[in-house]
């Protein structure tokens, strides 16, 4: 009898598929029994490890379906300006920062919001010249659609009065001609380029800690969306390292930009094919986002009836795209946050059908914060996976700040975020983080697709409470939901003989808490590739 590498006992196992007592035996990267507990003992051997446990919760590793790798990298060692309140408190913080990093040729930061501000006004480049006159600031504010400079950044940069803007981008200019420092969308790549150039050393020692983290937060895979408007951040050339070196201790799904030029596609296509590093699509924008007026909407906004957003780019250009690469054999995915992005993002795909024929594509509509009722079943009878972000809804602390309360009006207010309403429709679903949008932590999304409230408790039954969906729901949304749409649903997503051995162990039995309780869950143990990558110390 083959002995185990490893078994996994406890009395509380979800399989993705049922809920069981019993162990899951290991052996060589793979789960080869999942079995009743008197069973194990015949796969015990001297060299088999064993872990023992009561009523926590054993389950398939997490699988984020939308990251921004290298972005979430950055933002944990740069300055976080999440609870500032203002553009001076916020220049204050940067300038704080800078001072702790004096050989740091880019002062970047992160997660700046006019929208959360006690005067919600754009701020000015003058603001940090004040305090940061002599080094080149670019901060990224929390939706990751815009940037605030300094002059000095705007000057390395290149971007001045006679600067145009790029297609689908905007250098936000005064009266007097003159940059005010914010570059929105596809305007980003002007700096960027030169902002986020890291030295090789510390983006070794970032990779190594966002590892460790997803780790300890029982995350097994991700989709690294790395393209953002107008520019790429990421180094694929590192995370081959980290796998040459057996260091890639989460599967990384990686995607290039949609931009009418396959040629490099196709050859990350031929190159990235392991089980650890693949590459599994295209990624481009059709719009921006809600807070800022940049999704598109099928109708205007009601709190801006002159104002429905726009698509990135023509339509026309956009289906020419995609159609040449879906008969490639290439999956696009969408970022589509307004119900006339959703609306379009379907279209396209609809029309590369008829020109291509049907396949099994699993093109993608990333985000769907808002949807439009006649646009509910065509993802099903399209096959087109939803990928969602429960905890975006909760874009503030307080559920009567909402602004999607007012932006969308009470007539659209119960299409926003369709989580059940898709699923029920035979939609696949698949659940991500959009980190470091929002914390990497999957309990997050849990907790909000459960529960619908924001951080408040508001509201108690939830916004919109029709579209809460049961944990177990919730949980394979994060498993099984993204195995499927990284076409990895036969090696990963559910404990089963055969698969790949990506395990986690929680510290409690996730479906005996009180919903709130789900925010405080941690991970005892994380196996991925049947190897351990994180254990509590008690264990």
């Amino acid at each position: 009898m083959v002995k185990a590498d490893m078994i996994i006992q406890g009395k509380r196992i979800f399989t993705g598929k049922e809920m069981m007592e019993g162990g899951i035996a290991i052996k060589d990267r793979k789960i080869i029994e999942v079995c009743k507990e008197d069973s194990m003992t015949q796969y015990i051997g001297n060299e088999t490890r064993v872990y023992k446990f009561d009523n926590q919760t054993i389950m398939p590793g997490f699988h984020d379906f939308h990251i921004h790798l290298t972005l979430g990298c950055l933002f944990e060692d740069y300055v976080n300006l999440a609870d500032a309140r203002s553009a001076e408190e916020t220049a204050k913080k940067v300038k704080d920062f800078a001072d702790s990093r004096p050989d740091d040729e880019w002062i970047l930061g992160f997660s700046w919001y006019h929208i959360f501000w006690d005067k919600k006004d754009m701020p000015d480049r003058t603001i940090l010249d004040e305090l940061i006159p002599d080094r080149p600031v670019f901060l990224l504010n929390a939706e990751c659609h815009g940037a605030w400079l300094n002059s000095k950044a705007l000057e390395m940069s290149g971007i001045d009065e006679n600067t145009e803007n790029p297609p689908f981008g905007m250098i936000m200019k005064g009266e007097d001609g003159k940059p005010t420092g914010i570059l929105l969308e596809t305007a980003m790549r002007l700096a960027a380029d030169q902002a986020f150039k890291i030295p090789e050393k510390k983006a070794v020692e970032l990779m190594e800690r966002f590892l460790a983290k997803a780790n300890r937060l029982g995350i097994t895979s991700v989709s690294d969306m790395l393209p953002l408007p107008g520019f790429e951040v990421g180094d694929l050339s590192l995370y081959r390292k980290f796998e040459q070196d057996d260091k890639l201790t989460v599967r990384t799904f990686f995607l290039s930009p949609l931009n009418g030029d396959l040629s490099r596609a196709r050859g990350l296509r031929e190159e990235y094919q392991s089980d650890v590093l693949r590459f599994s699509g295209l990624k481009q924008f059709l719009d921006g986002v809600a807070t800022t007026y940049t999704a598109l909407m099928v109708e205007p906004y009601s709190d801006n009836p002159s104002e429905k957003g726009e698509a990135f780019l023509p339509p026309a250009l956009l289906e020419q795209w995609i159609t040449e690469a879906d008969r490639e054999g290439f999956r696009a995915r969408l970022h589509a946050c307004g119900d006339g992005a959703v609306r379009l993002g379907l279209d396209l795909y609809e029309k590369a059908e008829e020109q291509n024929g049907k396949r099994d594509s699993r093109h993608t509509i990333e985000h769907i914060e808002m949807i439009h009722p006649d646009d509910i079943r065509r993802f099903q009878q399209l096959g087109v996976v939803a990928s969602m972000q429960p905890e975006h809804m909760a874009i503030t602390e307080k559920y009567q700040d909402n602004v999607y309360l007012t932006r969308m009006g009470q007539e659209r207010d119960p299409y926003t975020w369709p989580i059940k309403t898709l699923a029920e429709s035979g939609a696949a679903m698949a659940f991500g983080s959009d980190f470091p949008v929002v914390e990497l932590n999957p309990m997050l999304e849990i907790y909000r697709a459960v529960t619908r409230r924001f951080n408040d408790g508001e509201p108690e039954d939830g916004w919109n409470p029709k579209e809460k969906i049961p944990l177990e729901e919730a949980l394979r949304h994060y498993t099984a939901g993204p195995a499927f749409g990284n076409f990895m649903e036969d090696k990963l997503g559910t404990l089963e003989n055969g698969k790949l051995a990506d395990v986690i162990v929680m510290d409690r039995d996730l479906f005996a808490v009180d919903p709130e309780q789900l925010l405080e869950a941690k991970v005892k143990l994380t196996v991925m590739d049947g190897k351990v990558v994180y254990k509590d110390e008690e264990l």
